[in-house]
């Protein structure tokens, strides 16, 4: 009733792996998706230290840097030099700030990194609780 197939599927893929396309495992794949939200909760972090510098935040910025540096291999995450004062508001970089380290602590715990998820745990308590004031000033 039905004929059997005589040609290789064109949604297979090609016998053994291809030397030009990269393969990566799931934990390589992690540790860059990781990297990537604390780079950019980093980047955050340093526009919040020239907005309003808090010995929290140094600290932070560092703790940040040194977890980057770790999962990228040793190499240092580039940062945008401290230039005084920006026009964005503090409030919208918190909660940028606090969205980046849920999204950290959500890799870092599928990749059972307990640093990172404890680092961007503490992130995010830090953001939280620097939105709670102004949200009880507004009601």
């Amino acid at each position: 009733m039905y004929e059997p197939i005589r040609a290789k599927s064109v949604h297979s893929t090609v016998d053994g792996p291809s030397p030009d396309f990269p393969h990566r495992s799931r934990e390589e794949e992690l540790d860059i998706q990781l990297a990537g939200h604390l780079a950019a909760l980093l980047a955050v972090t340093d526009e919040l230290r020239a907005a309003q510098g808090s010995a929290d935040l140094d600290t932070a910025a560092e703790r940040l840097a040194e977890q980057v540096s770790r999962l990228r291999g040793g190499r240092t995450p580039a940062r945008a030099p401290m230039s005084g004062r920006r026009d964005r508001g503090t409030a919208a970089l918190h909660q940028r700030a606090h969205a980046l380290a849920g999204r950290a602590l959500v890799v870092a715990a599928s990749r059972a990194d307990t640093a990172a998820a404890i680092l961007a745990a503490e992130r995010m308590d830090a953001h939280t609780a620097a939105l709670e004031p102004r949200e009880l000033a507004s009601r």
